[in-house]
């Protein structure tokens, strides 16, 4: 079979232990040794079956990444560069609140990104391969054990499209929620897409309340196109009629994500245009300043403008707010992932 045991989904292991003549709760068993435990290998079972143990040793390769770098910024963030089996790396970032009340990782989906968002450090790399169900979720156990303390929200945020890994992340979210998995409440996880429209319905369907963020970036199609090339066959008038269908479905406010590019879509006209696009929508804004990308010419707008901006949306009956972005001093904040760690001195 020679399938890693970590491209597996929860049902996924029920399956392979009714398939190995195993009772169903060997499959709840070990689970909890990848995904509580987190163990290195099958010695480690000790309450799994010796024979049984055997098998998945043979048949069934047990990989456990490890990191490769790790910077902690001034403001307590850290990003972790972590490494899989075959070379393939990740970037995982680990943010307490400042009140030290929440504890969220930003997990990938993928290493690297076929979008080839003009605005993002990772679009520049490229796409390298999609994640195993596993690979996620030990994003999450890594940074929770080099915290000390339990995640509390989850965001896949991190390079990769997640909705172009859709089983993958969908199988990985939910050993995050299980109650014998991570145990996150599913309001506390929440995935960013690009805006694939067919996936967007999909996820409508889901039936976990895991919530939605949609990178937008522009309401204005032929800037969006230009900032976002590989999803400018999903239109805005598409888009924004699956996420009317996505929360008349789930009753769930979506949240909008734009990056402020000076003198790119930071316009009057672009912010009618946002305005335009929220009427009618159970949404949020979350207006994102622009981050150094080294080697990009984009800049981030003014703080007057992303000032006027909050306030106007706010007032067009939107609710908007403004990122705090952390880790922005070890190219650990929103599109400067890229395997990369820059030093601070």
């Amino acid at each position: 079979m020679n399938k890693p045991i970590k491209s597996y989904s929860l049902y996924g292991l029920r399956e392979l232990m009714k398939d190995l003549g195993q009772p169903s709760f060997r499959a709840g068993q070990l689970a909890q040794w990848l995904y509580v435990h987190r163990a290195h290998g099958y010695d480690e079972m000790s309450n799994l079956p010796a024979s049984l143990r055997s098998t998945l040793e043979n048949c069934f390769p047990l990989y456990v990444p490890h990191i490769v770098e790790r910077a902690v910024s001034a403001d307590g963030t850290t990003k972790f560069i972590i490494e899989y089996d075959d070379g393939a790396q990740v970037e995982t970032v680990l943010i307490p609140s400042h009140d030290d009340a929440r504890l969220t990782v930003c997990f990938s989906t993928q290493a690297g990104c076929p979008m080839a968002c003009s605005f993002c450090a990772t679009g520049h790399e490229g796409l390298k391969r999609s994640l195993l169900v596993g690979e996620i979720v030990d994003q999450v156990l890594i940074a929770q054990e080099d915290a000390r303390r339990r995640v509390s929200n989850v965001v896949g945020m991190g390079q990769g499209e997640p909705f172009l890994n859709y089983d993958n992340t969908l199988a990985a979210l939910r050993i995050m929620n299980d109650p014998k998995g991570l145990g996150i409440g599913a309001r506390h996880i929440c995935i960013s897409t690009c805006g694939l429209v067919s996936s967007i319905e999909r996820f409508a369907h889901e039936p976990e309340q895991f919530t939605l963020a949609v990178s937008l970036h522009s309401a204005i199609q032929p800037t969006r196109d230009m900032l976002m090339p590989n999803v400018a066959r999903d239109t805005l008038a598409n888009l924004k009629a699956s996420l009317k269908s996505y929360i008349a479905l789930t009753n769930r406010r979506v949240t909008l994500e734009y990056i402020m590019i000076r003198n790119v879509n930071d316009s009057e006209e672009a912010l009618q245009a946002l305005c335009d696009f929220c009427d009618g929508l159970l949404c949020h804004v979350n207006l994102i300043p622009m981050n150094t990308i080294i080697g990009s010419s984009y800049q981030p707008s003014s703080p007057s403008t992303v000032k006027h901006w909050l306030s106007h949306i706010q007032q067009s009956g939107t609710e908007a707010t403004l990122r705090n972005s952390r880790g922005a001093d070890i190219a650990g904040a929103c599109g400067q992932l890229k395997n990369s760690i820059r030093s601070r001195a």
